[in-house]
């Protein structure tokens, strides 16, 4: 069990700045997931906490004690790297086993045996046993490298993309796996990932870190639903968050928003209204996700016409891409959709459900009723 802190931590190599002056608070007992795009600084903050690379500035603290300058092997981390690191002269079963057989947490044969066979028949590769790593495929040696994790039982565990190199089925599995063995070990787990599914899925929270800064760090549905701006709300939702120009109005007392430059404005939710008219906005930025867009090929009455850019079936359902005004419009249809390229299509926005953010610095303001997808959701996800 550990708390981990990190207070001002800032990372050069060279001229380039990969961690900038950042603060993080890890619970003990939480598993909290760094997710962001290639190059936001997620490895780099990995290695820091185990000790692998030393931040310029900064401090890190393990249970309130600074860990700056003790060596990794003391800071009773067990880590996975994203390119293995396992050692080829062994056996799958002498990698697993060799965390037990170090000097500082040395175990007797018959308890490492029985936790090899654990992890091992657990990662489904305990018929691999005697294969060396240049024997196995990159899936393979992905597990390999999650049983040496997983077979400790660590103050930390530090995982970095371990499942991005098992096929879909295991990695689903492995998913579920990862949250139950956390949960049991009783054991503090960051884990690396750019797939915005794990994190969702995994997270007690999320820190979403772009060019070596935190953007955002809370609850997954927090990233989803009240995204801090609209960088964080692009890498959250499949397909991606359309987020066009709005230009804010009134019309019978009720405040709309002009888009698309359609004639008829949109309608803004009161409560979304009220913040909107005291932050005096007139120019914003309107987030719609792909399931609140409605779609009809025969024309209706207030629909906003545009044209099929394009229409990708990906299994259970369709991406559609609407073209209205040179603005691409992006919304899930059913599996069995058919369309042709440039053929007329309608379209309408469920602006209940919109997210608004400021034009400029592209920051979020408001979206309707949102205690409603966030707190109160959260509080009912912690009860079950």
């Amino acid at each position: 069990m550990a708390r981990i802190t990190l207070e001002g931590i800032t990372k050069l190599y060279g001229k380039m700045t990969a961690l900038d002056n950042l603060d993080l608070d890890v619970q003990d007992n939480e598993f909290l997931v760094l997710f962001g795009p290639a190059g936001a600084g997620k490895t780099t903050l990995l290695k820091t906490i185990a000790g692998v690379e030393f931040p310029q500035k900064g401090l890190v603290k393990i249970d309130g004690e600074i860990m700056n300058h003790v060596e990794p092997m003391y800071r009773n981390i067990s880590m996975v790297f994203e390119n293995y690191a396992l050692y080829p002269h062994m056996s799958v079963y002498d990698n697993i086993a060799s965390p037990m057989r170090s000097k500082l947490y040395k175990k007797d044969e018959a308890y490492i045996r029985a936790q090899v066979e654990r992890v091992t028949q657990m990662m489904r590769i305990d018929n691999l046993w005697e294969r060396r790593p240049s024997q196995l495929s990159n899936g393979q040696r992905q597990r390999v490298a999650i049983g040496r994790c997983l077979v400790r039982d660590p103050n930390v565990f530090l995982m970095d993309e371990p499942l991005a190199h098992l096929d879909a089925k295991l990695r689903h599995f492995m998913r579920g796996e990862l949250k139950e063995i956390q949960s049991s070990f009783n054991s503090t787990t960051i884990y690396v990932t750019h797939d915005y599914m794990e994190a969702m899925s995994l997270a007690d929270r999320i820190a979403v870190l772009n060019k070596g800064k935190i953007e955002q760090l809370g609850t997954s549905l927090e990233m989803y639903y009240t995204p801090c701006n609209e960088f964080v709300a692009r890498l959250f939702g499949e397909p991606e968050i359309n987020i066009f120009d709005g230009e804010l109005t009134e019309q019978d007392g009720k405040m709309m928003v002009r888009a698309f430059g359609q004639p008829e404005p949109l309608c803004v939710e009161p409560d979304a209204a009220a913040v909107l008219t005291k932050g005096q906005h007139r120019q914003v930025h309107v987030g719609i996700r792909g399931n609140d867009v409605s779609f009809s090929f025969d024309k209706l009455p207030g629909w906003i016409q545009g044209s099929v850019y394009a229409n990708e079936p990906i299994g259970n359902k369709v991406i559609m891409v609407v073209d209205v005004g040179g603005t691409h419009v992006l919304l899930v249809a059913p599996n069995d959709t058919q369309a042709e390229i440039d053929q007329p299509v309608y379209i309408s926005l469920n602006m209940k459900n919109a997210i608004y953010f400021d034009a400029d610095g592209e920051t979020y303001i408001v979206r309707s009723d949102a205690e409603r997808y966030t707190g109160k959701l959260a509080a009912a996800m912690e009860g079950r």
